[in-house]
């Protein structure tokens, strides 16, 4: 910009009378906040230079050897005024230093300072001439009074005129938004800078006296012309690199709406223009140092090799990195031309940009790699002419064969970066880095080192490409498939990817250490890298957790992907990644598989380098020591993948088992613990014929839980295991016999089938040539086996050998014997003794319930009931065929027969009444505790008469419970085919009433109607009745019928019958339904209820219908006599075992085994208001759980003594026993307030109060 540009004016200043303004206007009664800056107007030179005077930094500067004091530069001075009008520069301005170099050149127009020798050149930005102020340079010089400065040394007058582009616009609006406004002439639109002409744009010799110039000779006169072309050359590069930043980094960054997306804005700057900035700062430097020893020593400069030996060093920093990206760069901007048709508008027009001189992007960015292949030139040509004797030929040597090592070291950087991606740059060997004169200089088996390192570095270039690739062709595409997850939401996504990937990202940031740590030693040792050991070593010792990690996730990621593939979306994927150049054809097992085979590879390549390295060298040392970590590593890592591997092999199995349509089980393969101990293949001959086509192959199963028969099927590719026989529980499995002798196929096994042993002549004569001569493949060696269930029985199978069989009877015992140790330690209930020779019976008779006339007979023990005396005492109550008995709780001595009646069958407590009823040959009594246990003392009080409650002997059975805070008794009597129920509630008043007669007999036999209860409600129901169970605002029937849910508080006894049977879905296990026995019904949800028939078990939802589970039918091993439930576990009672399931899935937890066994007590029949509350009746919202049930016993069984016959001759003994959990499994609540008080009538499946487990001081268990 020339002076023109300002417009000259005096500045004239009148004296302002605070009186001419009104009150507090135009003054600030608080000086203090009036700064100097307040009254600064950038707009305004005299103001400036004001400012200028105060901030210019003045040194001792020299120039053709001589020092100058308080001299500055034109660089200087151009930085200060920049700071100074920095804020009032518009943002539409295209450069604020070009503002500041016109303000300069006005005030150096106006004499303000002055160039130290007095030359007018223009002033230009830069370190050639130096300046001082007119003041500074006459005050120096002992000028008198005729200088234009008073004697304080300021000028009379300061430079004045008015910076345009710095004025406010006279549009009220302009600057909102910091846009310019509507107005042509706005300041902010147009800008008042003119280009710069460069000092230096004439010719070097046309700037020397003549005179000066004949007293050199033509050599230096070339010499001097060549720096001077050199320095102009780099003046011009560096006005190309300015016109990059401001062309195009700037606009790309500031243009809205933005040009390139967001989200890949800076990515494109990166990789197109990568560090250009760190460029430009480094040859700025180099600029001003030539510019400075043109004015130190101009107009002949004698050194400059110098400056460029410095450069090349600086040079070694920033130039490779930048070419070697270059190719990438240019691939990147030409996608962006070809896909983005914005960029390619901008990019035309900045093509007619007269600074950019026609030269599109990719040219401008090829810039430094043109210029720095200029340097050896111009530096040889300043070399040739140099005269003999001159110091600076060495240095110009130097510093040429240092910047041409960059050219192989830029190319080094552009292998690097490129990635093996192919291409100029792409895949090379390290001969093909190395110049043929070095290769040439190195011995063979330095070559061949060299080839071994480069091949380790190339290996680690490909492996760290490919974990990046994870991004680019898997993940970003699969999160935008929008995969038909079972959770399809982001965190549903992330999970997916998180079992797929694992964790590379952690292993990508080491590689990616340990690939830049080889760089960088290349870079700095190439082409002959000394070592690589130490990176390797250090990273050794920090990714072991990572690669642990990744690599026993590993069988899970390949289950996950076989698990996808059924989706098409995620096929699709794969299938377009696989297609991708970046992939090379691998499809994405191989990616995630990279990192497992990974540290193995090291071994093998480190193995190699040390073939081919001297005895001498330290590697020598170091790299067996490296490598001994590596190989430790990778035995660890194979170690511990072998426990995910058996794991996803269980999944496996778990998801290709194949079942027959309604025998769906548990097996529980997906447990963490789960094992499988052997497989192989078996042989069995059907029932339906003896040919050799018959024969029928099976693939068994041996888990640590389950022995499961199986054929198997192969359908693409996958091997699906259809079970062809009820999977076995290893505590159910006998081994029979696997010692028979072998039979050829074609024998008919009717005798083998029959009676379990082989006795045919002919098949044991079969045996014994097969040891001395050849084998005959048609033998087979039988195994047999007993499956003691209700499905189970005696099964035959064959192995191939003599050899396999033995190796299956070692592993089925092997089995066996660990799933004994196992379920002793994890047993859900103890086995608890309440007697185990007080109750014999007849050993011809066990079978029978009769009565027997021997005192020393107890009979067949029936019932069992806690409870607790007056005093406090915790006791037992049994009931048998010949009366009951009851004893302390843990003292099976103290039992003592109280009753003397006939055929008990069933016994109750009201705690809270102090009644026990006891129902005995049909008919229901009712007993005051204290006559059975007194417990005042003796002659204190008559004793209680007891109370017959039916008058017939006509009552199956009875139930007590609580609706609606009654406490009831219901009791059953068939009529024909129909079942009358007759409710009965206490009558608390006449129960404490003291009796009035000890008549027993009359009591028994001649009252008719019971003073203790009186009559509720009466009801029947047109079905045989089983049992009844009170919920909480109902009752369920368990009846021929199924369950009947009837409501008792209405007066019309409504029911419902479930499992529905409506819906056509469920058909198949309705109609079965119809026809088993109902024998409980408890909650297993919020919402769903587990119905248990004497063969299965059946879950349904609140309505009745049948939920739709995956396993909606638990079949029993058993055939249910009676189930209790303790939760969060269901029992089931087959004569010959106790099978323990959990509620919420069926999972089979315990099976005890024993002989005629029975359950006495299922958790009904002992009420106390005091004790409902204290475990909760209804499970969480998450079901239950092993934390959910009492800590006390609630389940009494008994079975046949196992120790043989009693002590009375010809008897057996029973051992009655109650099952006791292994552990706290519910905590009490602090209160029984925080229990809901208000049973809703909402649905008819609301498990209610009903019986309290056994009298304790902790409070009673789970309520239904």
């Amino acid at each position: 910009m020339s002076q023109s540009t300002y417009s000259a004016s005096h500045e004239q200043y009148d004296y302002v009378d605070p009186d001419d303004f009104p009150d507090g206007a135009g003054f600030s009664d608080d000086e203090e906040d009036i700064g100097e800056d307040d009254f600064f107007n950038s707009s305004l030179l005299s103001n400036v230079a004001v400012k200028l005077r105060d901030k210019v930094p003045r040194e001792t500067h020299v120039k053709g050897s001589i020092p100058f004091e308080g001299a500055f530069t034109g660089k200087d001075i151009v930085s200060t005024i920049q700071s100074i009008i920095q804020r009032d520069i518009p943002d539409i301005a295209s450069d604020g230093r070009r503002t500041a170099l016109a303000i300069a050149r006005s005030l150096h127009a106006q004499l303000f300072f002055n160039e130290v020798e007095w030359e007018f050149r223009e002033l230009t930005d830069g370190v050639e001439d130096l300046y001082r102020f007119m003041d500074d340079m006459l005050g120096a010089s002992g000028s008198g009074g005729g200088n234009p400065f008073l004697e304080d040394g300021e000028r009379e007058e300061l430079p004045n005129g008015i910076i345009t582009p710095l004025t406010r616009c006279y549009v009220s609006t302009c600057g909102e938004n910091d846009l310019p406004c509507y107005a042509w002439s706005c300041p902010r639109r147009v800008g008042a800078h003119a280009n710069v002409p460069s000092a230096f744009g004439r010719a070097w010799a046309n700037g020397i006296d003549p005179a000066i110039l004949a007293t050199v000779g033509r050599s230096e006169i070339n010499r001097q012309t060549i720096i001077h072309k050199t320095i102009l050359q780099e003046a011009k590069y560096l006005k190309d690199l300015d016109l990059i930043d401001t062309l195009f980094v700037k606009p790309l960054r500031r243009t809205q709406p933005p040009i390139i997306p967001l989200p890949e804005l800076d990515a494109f700057i990166d990789t197109v223009f990568g560090n250009i900035l760190d460029l430009r700062e480094t040859n700025k430097r180099i600029l001003e140092k030539l510019y400075v020893r043109q004015r130190e020593q101009g107009p002949f400069i004698e050194y400059i090799g110098d400056i460029f030996l410095t450069a090349a060093t600086e040079f070694r920093v920033v130039y490779p990195k930048y070419v070697g990206n270059l190719v990438r760069a240019g691939q990147r901007v030409q996608e962006e031309l070809d896909g983005n048709a914005r960029f390619r508008a901008f990019h035309d027009e900045c093509l007619t940009v007269p600074e950019a001189r026609g030269l599109s992007l990719p040219q401008l960015i090829t810039r430094p790699s043109e210029h720095l292949q200029k340097y050896p030139v111009l530096l040889e040509a300043i070399r040739n002419e140099t005269a003999e004797g001159n110091h600076d030929a060495e240095y110009l040597i130097e510093a040429s064969e240092a910047i041409k090592k960059l050219s192989t070291m830029a190319q080094l950087r552009a292998f690097q970066v490129n990635m093996l991606r192919g291409g100029a740059a792409g895949d090379k060997e390290w001969h093909m880095l190395v110049a043929n004169d070095v290769r040439e200089a190195l011995p063979k088996a330095e070559v061949k080192r060299q080839q071994a390192i480069f091949e380790l570095i190339k290996s680690e270039m490909a492996y760290v490409r490919d974990l990046e690739a994870f991004q680019m062709l898997f993940i970003r595409p699969l999160r935008a498939a929008r995969l038909p997850l079972a959770d399809p939401t982001e965190r549903g996504v992330d999970d997916f990817l998180r079992d797929i990937f694992h964790n590379y990202q952690e292993i990508l940031e080491h590689q990616r250490r340990l690939l830049n740590a080889f760089f960088e030693i290349q870079s700095e040792e190439y082409p002959c890298v000394d070592s690589i050991v130490a990176p390797i070593m250090d990273a050794a010792l920090n990714w072991g957790d990572a690669y642990m990690e990744y690599t026993t996730h590993y069988p899970i990621a390949e289950y996950r992907i076989d698990e996808a593939n059924a989706m098409p979306e995620f096929r699709t994927v794969v299938q377009e990644a696989q297609r991708n150049p970046e992939a090379n054809k691998l499809d994405i097992k191989s990616f995630i598989n990279r990192p497992v085979s990974r540290i193995l590879r090291y071994v093998l390549l480190l193995k190699r380098i040390l073939g081919e390295t001297p005895k001498t060298h330290p590697d020598q040392a170091s790299i067996p020591e490296v490598v001994e970590m590596l190989e430790k590593l990778s035995s660890a890592l194979n170690y511990a993948i072998e426990a995910p591997k058996k794991k996803v092999q269980m999944w496996k199995y778990h998801h290709n088992l194949v079942w027959k349509p309604g025998e769906e089980m548990n097996l529980d393969l997906l447990d963490d613990t789960r094992q499988l101990l052997h497989t192989g293949r078996l042989l069995r001959q059907p029932e339906s014929g003896f040919e050799l086509g018959g024969w029928s192959e099976l693939f068994v199963l041996l888990f640590d839980n389950y022995l499961v028969m199986t054929k198997a099927k192969e359908k693409d590719g996958v091997i699906k295991y259809h079970v062809n026989r009820r999977p076995i529980p290893l505590e159910l499995l006998t081994l029979l016999s696997f010692n028979e002798a072998p039979i050829q196929r074609s024998t008919s096994l009717l005798s083998n089938l029959r009676g379990g042993r082989s006795t045919n002549a002919a098949a044991a004569a079969a045996y014994a040539p097969m040891e001395q001569g050849p084998a005959d493949h048609r033998l087979v060696f039988p195994c047999s086996v007993y499956h003691s269930a209700r499905v189970g029985g005696h099964y035959l199978i064959f192995a191939e050998s003599d050899q396999a069989r033995a190796e299956w009877k070692d592993k089925l015992e092997e089995a066996i014997n660990i799933r004994k140790v196992v379920l002793e330690n994890n047993k859900a209930f103890e086995v608890n003794t309440i007697s185990k020779d007080t109750f014999v019976i007849p050993m011809q008779m066990a079978t029978s319930p009769q009565t027997w006339n021997d005192s020393a007979f107890t009979g067949k023990v029936t019932c069992s009931i806690p409870l607790r005396a007056a005093n406090g005492r915790d006791l037992v109550a049994v009931g048998c065929a010949e009366g009951v008995w009851i004893g302390l709780r843990n003292d099976a001595a103290s039992l003592r027969r109280v009753l003397h009646l006939k055929n008990v069958t069933q016994c109750a407590m009201l705690e809270d009444f102090g009644i026990f009823l006891v129902l005995a040959d049909k008919y229901l009594f009712a007993y005051h505790i204290e006559a059975l246990v007194p417990t005042g003392p003796a002659g204190s009080a008559p004793p209680r008469e007891p109370q017959r409650l039916n008058k017939n002997r006509d009552v199956q059975f009875f139930s007590v419970g609580t609706l609606n805070d009654r406490t009831l008794i219901i009791y059953m009597k068939k009529k024909g085919l129909d079942s009358v129920f007759r409710v009965l509630e206490p009558v608390t008043e006449k129960i404490a009433e003291k009796s009035k007669t000890s008549n027993f007999s009359r009591t028994i036999f001649g009252s008719q109607k019971s003073e203790w209860f009186r009559e509720y409600k009466e009801f029947f129901l047109p079905s045989e009745a089983y049992d009844l169970i009170f919920l909480k605002v109902k009752v369920a029937i368990l009846c021929a019928k199924g369950f009947e849910i009837m409501d008792l508080l209405l007066s019309r006894f409504n029911s419902v019958t479930i499992p529905q049977r409506d819906d056509p879905r469920h058909a198949a296990i309705a109609k079965r339904s119809e026809s088993r026995r109902p024998m409980g019904m408890f909650r297993s949800a919020e919402n769903e209820f587990l119905l248990c028939y004497d063969e299965f078990g059946l879950y349904v939802d609140r309505h009745g219908d049948a939920t739709p589970r995956q396993v909606g039918v638990i079949e029993w091993e058993g055939t249910a006599e009676r189930v209790a439930f303790h939760p969060p576990y269901v029992v089931i009672f087959d004569s010959r075992f106790i099978e323990i399931r959990h509620i919420a899935n069926g999972k089979l937890v315990q099976i005890i085994q024993g002989s005629d066994i029975h359950c006495t007590w299922d958790g009904r029949g002992y009420l106390s208001r005091s004790n409902t509350s204290i475990y909760p009746n209804t499970p969480g919202p998450s079901g239950w759980d092993e934390n959910s049930g009492a800590i006390d016993a609630r389940i009494h069984a008994v079975m046949k003594a196992d120790n043989g016959p009693s002590v009375h001759r010809n008897t057996i003994s029973q051992h009655v026993f109650e099952l006791a959990p292994t552990q706290l499994l519910y905590a009490p609540p602090p209160s029984a307030s925080h229990q809901s008080q208000n049973p809703t009538s909402a649905n008819y499946f609301q498990t209610g109060t009903a019986i309290s487990p056994r009298p304790s001081s902790v409070g009673t268990g789970w309520s239904r």
